[in-house]
């Protein structure tokens, strides 16, 4: 392959997609939207999954980095009921296949082992049209335009590059976390440090109302809040009226919601089809991440991005002309798969036991 592969989004999807093909031999281009790599924060802790996004990063060839920015002991679960009572302590022992590492952390290994100039900043796409014989053209803001026979969107839940192969676009899946943070929680607020333990504490009533409380580097305490509720109920909220929906909860699980160092920041969940996203396939161009199977909140989302960035790459690595038909035939099957379980809601007892295992 002679021309470079080019990719929209340098998220962790379009960077592991590059990392892949660089260390078999192709060059690729990214183009990203945001104007540097630390132009926004990165997000919270991400558990790597063994079966999917680990061996993505076998294929990026970073594995080693990977296992160095691993932060020991956050593969700890707890559970607590409403009025928090402990369902389980699962301790972690350090043979778990899920873990821990932040997600800025993750994106930077997978930036720095990139040639210099692969990722191109500050292009944001804001159009892109089919000019036949496998080439696509992009346009970008203020950036000029550029032709490519072989286009891979990885540009998220909101993606142009989606557009030349469905008009699917993503709808509200009736979920909501509300995002706050506590700093420095061993000084500022030891009793909340003790109640969130070492690693991730779940707290959920099993109707719609969940509390997830993730333990991340430096003192840190990460927490989601998700409520299900429609989108307009969200209008103006403050924190007071977002404790008020665990009205009868345990006060001290409140105060994860009511003592944040933060304003709280509405994050909406959205999905494509519920059955899983397909398109008739197009010579030159092909998803991968939320581009291509968005579902809701369900810790596979940056594992299934990294596991179809590592097939399609080893695909344009290993094959010839069919490369993005064989990926798709794979990715399509998953992608309905994932959109099922996505929308599955655990009882009690489910996650007693998945803990307990």
């Amino acid at each position: 392959m002679n021309a470079p592969v080019t990719i929209v989004g340098a998220g962790l999807g379009g960077l592991t997609l590059a990392n892949v093909l660089h260390v078999n031999g192709i060059e690729s281009i990214v183009y990203e939207a945001e104007r540097s790599a630390d132009a926004r924060a990165q997000g919270g802790m991400l558990d790597i999954h063994d079966y999917n996004g680990q061996p993505a990063l076998e294929a990026a060839g970073l594995m080693t980095e990977f296992r160095a920015a691993v932060l020991p002991g956050r593969e700890a679960y707890r559970g607590l009921a409403t009025d928090g009572t402990l369902l389980f302590d699962k301790a972690d022992d350090g043979t778990g296949g899920r873990p821990e590492v932040q997600r800025g952390e993750l994106r930077r290994i997978l930036l720095d082992a990139l040639p210099t100039g692969t990722v191109r900043w500050g292009h944001k796409l804001d159009g892109v049209r089919t000019l036949g014989g496998g080439r696509h053209e992009l346009s970008f803001a203020g950036r000029g335009r550029v032709t490519t026979s072989l286009l891979v969107g990885a540009d998220g839940a909101w993606s142009r590059v989606r557009s030349l192969l469905t008009a699917a676009t993503p709808v509200y899946a009736g979920t909501s976390f509300i995002e706050t943070f506590l700093y420095d929680v061993e000084k500022r607020h030891p009793e909340l440090a003790r109640l969130a333990g070492p690693g991730t504490t779940i707290v959920s009533d099993f109707a719609g109302r969940q509390i997830n409380v993730h333990r991340e580097a430096g003192g840190t305490l990460h927490v989601y809040a998700e409520l299900t509720e429609p989108l307009e109920f969200f209008d103006g909220f403050d924190l007071a009226r977002i404790a008020r929906e665990f009205d009868g909860w345990a006060p001290e699980l409140l105060a994860f919601i009511t003592a944040s160092d933060t304003p709280p920041l509405h994050r909406p969940h959205y999905a494509l089809p519920a059955e899983g996203l397909r398109w008739d396939h197009m010579t030159g161009v092909t998803l991968i991440g939320d581009a291509a199977h968005l579902a809701p909140p369900d810790g596979e989302g940056a594992n299934l991005a990294m596991q179809d960035a590592a097939e399609l790459g080893t695909a344009l690595a290993t094959r010839d002309g069919d490369a993005l038909l064989s990926y798709e035939e794979t990715l399509f099957p998953r992608s309905a798969e994932h959109a099922e379980a996505a929308t599955y809601k655990p009882t009690r007892e489910d996650m007693i036991e998945f803990f307990a295992m």
